[in-house]
C-alpha cells in the first residue's frame, strides 16, 4: 500500500543515510514478557500498519479506560483516525490541552497455534502498539488529505473513484493525528513450543494459519450496468 502524500511537518520515512532509523525503546514500548518478539524496526512497522485499516483506540475518559475500534490511515510517520465530530475521542482530543493521552493498537492473527498442553497453545501474530497524544486535525488541506489516506487504506485507490466529502460533510467528520514516535512491534512465528516430556502424548499438534480474502464484489441494486468492476477492486 501506497503512502506517498504527506502534510508539512511529516517527519520523513527515510533519514538523510537512506537507512530508515529503528524507533527508540521506551519504557512503555518495550514488554515485560517475551522482549525476544519485540521489534523497532521502523519497516516492519509500517508494513504491519499498511496492512490493516482497522485499529483500537485506547483513551481514559471520567477516569475508566475506553477502547473504540476505528478506521485509520497512515501518511509517513503520522497516522490518522477517523470519527464523528461528536464521538468521544475526537471530543475529548478537541477539549484538552496538547491532546489526548492515547494508546493504538493494530494486529494481524495468521495462525492458530495447537500444542500438546493446553499450556502452551498460541497464535502467531504481527502487532503494532502506538503511545502518543492525539490532536483534533483542523487545517483544511491536512483534513482532506488525511480523509483521501483513510478511505485509500481499506482500499487502495479509492479516494480517486468516489466523489471527495462536502462542506456539510466535513463539518461533520472529525479525524484526529497520532505521530508514530513512541512504537513497538511484536511478532510471533513457528509451530508449538511442547515440553520436552510432552513429546510422546497422543494429541494432534501444529499450527491452523489464517489469511484474510476478499469475495468477489457485489454491485448496488441501483449501480449503472454499463460500469464495471474497477481494477483496484480486482486487484484485491
Amino acid at each position: 500500500m501506497q503512502h506517498t502524500a504527506a502534510p508539512e511537518g511529516t517527519v520523513s520515512d527515510t533519514p538523510d543515510s537512506g537507512v530508515a532509523a529503528p524507533y527508540p525503546p521506551t519504557d512503555r514500548t518495550v514488554p515485560t514478557r517475551a522482549r525476544d518478539r519485540a521489534s523497532y524496526d521502523r519497516e516492519l512497522v509500517h508494513s504491519i500498519l499498511d496492512e490493516a485499516y482497522l485499529c483500537h483506540l485506547g483513551f481514559v475518559r471520567d477516569g475508566a479506560p475506553v477502547v473504540l475500534p476505528t478506521l485509520f490511515g497512515r501518511m509517513g510517520e503520522r497516522l490518522y483516525v477517523h470519527g464523528s465530530t461528536g464521538s468521544r475521542p475526537l471530543r475529548a482530543a478537541k477539549g484538552t490541552d496538547p491532546g489526548l493521552p492515547v494508546c493504538l493498537t493494530v494486529t494481524h492473527v495468521d495462525a492458530l497455534v495447537l500444542a500438546r498442553s493446553a499450556f502452551h497453545h498460541s497464535m502467531n501474530y504481527r502487532s503494532v502498539v502506538v503511545h502518543g497524544t492525539a490532536v483534533t486535525v483542523t487545517d483544511p488541506e491536512e483534513l482532506r488529505l488525511a480523509l483521501d489516506a483513510i478511505v485509500d487504506q481499506v482500499v487502495p485507490g479509492r479516494s480517486q473513484d468516489s466523489r471527495p466529502a462536502n462542506g456539510k460533510e466535513l463539518a461533520a467528520t472529525a479525524v484526529i493525528r497520532l505521530d508514530l514516535n513512541e512504537v513497538s512491534a511484536k511478532v510471533r512465528t513457528g509451530g508449538p513450543n511442547d515440553e520436552p516430556e510432552d513429546g510422546t502424548l497422543p494429541h494432534w499438534t501444529g499450527i491452523v494459519p489464517l489469511t484474510r480474502g476478499y469475495a468477489p464484489p457485489v454491485a448496488a441494486d441501483d449501480l449503472d450496468p454499463a460500469i464495471g468492476v474497477p481494477d483496484y477492486l480486482s486487484a484485491l
